[in-house]
């Protein structure tokens, strides 16, 4: 049975660009976590829990955010792992853009948030290999972007 939350959260996640304050912030993130649980090329309770976790950190006081991020990051990693559209590469040049034409997004990411999730790929070397080298991108973004600052 669908609870009023589930169905405001549903609503708003489908209709998040026309309804959702700060949409383009709210898609930036979620285009990170993706990025991060895409390399994993799955999606399980692991990665479930902990974007859940960084959601409700990130919008702690707003449960229909906290529920939109995570149906808007859970729609792109499903595009990532069943090859429907979205391939890794273009997340990670789509976010790369995005922080060309809109500096403020620097400040949304947050590494330690985002590199919890090499918990969840422990044994794979690839995985963390590939998640690594988004976190240092991101870092290397964050390092250039507080430079052009100074």
């Amino acid at each position: 049975m669908l609870t009023k939350r589930r169905i405001k959260g549903w609503f708003l996640s489908f209709f998040r660009e026309v309804f959702v304050y700060h949409n383009s912030s709210l898609e930036f993130r979620a285009k990170l976590l993706a990025a991060m649980i895409g390399a994993n090329q799955h999606m399980d309770g692991c990665e479930l829990k902990l974007l859940d976790k960084i959601a409700k950190e990130i919008y702690a006081d707003d449960e229909a955010r906290v529920d939109v991020l995570t149906r808007t990051t859970q729609e792109y990693v499903k595009k990532i792992i069943e090859h429907n559209g979205l391939e890794l590469n273009e997340l990670i040049k789509s976010i790369d853009r995005e922080l060309k034409e809109e500096k403020r997004f620097c400040d949304k990411i947050n590494i330690e948030r985002l590199s919890r999730f090499l918990e969840c790929s422990k044994g794979d070397e690839e995985t963390q290999l590939t998640q690594t080298r988004i976190l240092e991108y991101l870092q290397n973004e964050i390092k250039e972007s507080q430079e052009k600052l100074i």
